[in-house]
């Protein structure tokens, strides 16, 4: 039997992701039990790069985030939570956030 081997494809930053609808770039995506954010615009259908590791600025919901929770993206609202229930897994605050602030750091797919 001939050994299995696998062939470098990238250093995963960002990955070839068919779009299931028109996705701008800058918007959060997502994919399966993950979050990916678009490199540029992607057409409905079509393949684009999108990124799922990096730190990257998104709005939040109200209510203060400390450093290193863990966050979540809520799809319906479009924003980041500390909310797991009926979200997804986005990563980790970078910075703590204010109660008040619009936006949040995250360490994506972490």
């Amino acid at each position: 039997m001939s050994a299995v081997l696998a062939s470098f494809w990238n250093k995963g930053e960002r990955i070839d992701h068919v779009a299931g609808a028109d996705l701008a770039a800058n918007e959060i995506v997502v994919i399966g039990k993950r979050i990916g954010v678009a490199g540029a615009d992607i057409a409905s259908g079509e393949k684009g790069a999108v990124y799922v590791e990096g730190v990257f600025k998104m709005p939040k919901t109200s209510g203060a985030i400390t450093a290193g929770a863990l966050v979540y993206w809520d799809a319906t609202n479009k924003y980041i939570t500390t909310t797991s229930t009926d979200n997804t897994l986005a990563g980790f605050a970078t910075e703590a956030a204010a109660s008040d602030d619009d936006t949040v750091f995250v360490k994506i797919n972490a």
